[in-house]
């Protein structure tokens, strides 16, 4: 009697729990995986300069190309001169020239070329970290099942309320100040931030946002008033300099005109010192005539 009980009361306790699984429902999520990478800095970073790689490469297959062009150019048109044999080896040499083109080109850009390779390379690091996290909030926001939106997964419709890529880049870059913390105040700061919830902590941004706002506009009226002062100032001066100017120019007009004037003065002396030199004295000429009279 005593085990039917205990059988009775497993059994119910079982179906207590059954019941109230079924009426909780399953708990479903979703990642976007694309959007979470390009709101990461450091991926976006790499991919700029993975992209400056990328087409690096296209310009040396181009080059090569126009290479192999112009060498088939030139055997077109001096096939009719060349013998057998050099037309022969002509073609060999464009052959070789269009392999290596290939070779290069499946080494860039193949399954197993570099952009695939450090594509992974790139990606690999910010997967797995998201891969954990996932997990991490799986556990701890009993979700039985998280799929990624980006991945080949057919979703026909996934409500917002569902999308948990947010978290997983709050993570992300809780995980990153972490390390960049510089001492411990800072990393204070940052774990009375992880205490919030998801929407505490858009609030709080929202109102770091508003006040970053403020002080860029506070900062443009400043530069703005700096600017009009410093063009303010830059138009004395240059009023200032014109002024100068002006003055200057008279003074050098004054300058050259008494230089002028002094030299007509020394030119009027030495002109009148010279007349009186070669002008002949009165007594002498009288003296001249006297004696011819006589």
């Amino acid at each position: 009697m005593k085990t039917k009980k205990t059988l009775f009361f497993t059994l119910a306790l079982f179906c207590f729990t059954f019941m109230a699984e079924a009426q909780r429902g399953v708990r479903i999520g979703y990642i976007d995986m694309e959007y979470i990478l390009e709101s990461v800095p450091e991926y976006k970073e790499a991919s700029i300069q993975l992209e400056g790689k990328v087409q690096r490469w296209k310009q040396d297959i181009e080059k090569k190309q126009k290479e192999i062009d112009q060498m088939k150019l030139n055997l077109a048109n001096e096939r009719v001169l060349l013998t057998k044999e050099l037309i022969d080896e002509r073609e060999e040499e464009i052959k070789i020239k269009e392999d290596e083109m290939l070779k290069y080109q499946q080494d860039r850009f193949g399954p197993t070329g570099d952009l695939m390779i450090q594509r992974r390379q790139l990606v690999q690091p910010i997967q797995d970290q998201v891969f954990n996290i996932v997990q991490e909030i799986a556990e701890n926001k009993k979700y039985d099942f998280i799929f990624d939106k980006s991945a080949d997964v057919v979703m026909l419709f996934a409500a917002k309320r569902n999308d948990i890529s947010d978290l997983v880049l709050r993570s992300i870059e809780r995980a990153g100040r972490r390390v960049q913390a510089a001492d411990k105040k800072e990393k204070r700061e940052i774990e009375q931030r992880e205490k919030l919830s998801l929407e505490e902590e858009g609030a709080v941004t929202e109102r770091e946002k508003a006040i970053q706002e403020k002080q860029e506009e506070r900062e443009k009226i400043v530069d703005a008033k700096k600017t009009e002062r410093e063009e303010m100032m830059a138009q004395r001066q240059k009023e200032r300099d014109s002024i100068r100017a002006v003055k200057k120019a008279e003074f050098e007009e004054r300058r050259q005109r008494l230089i002028l004037e002094r030299e007509q003065r020394r030119d009027s002396i030495m002109n009148a010192r010279q007349n009186r030199t070669n002008t002949p004295a009165d007594g002498g000429d009288e003296g001249s005539g006297d004696g011819d009279g006589q």
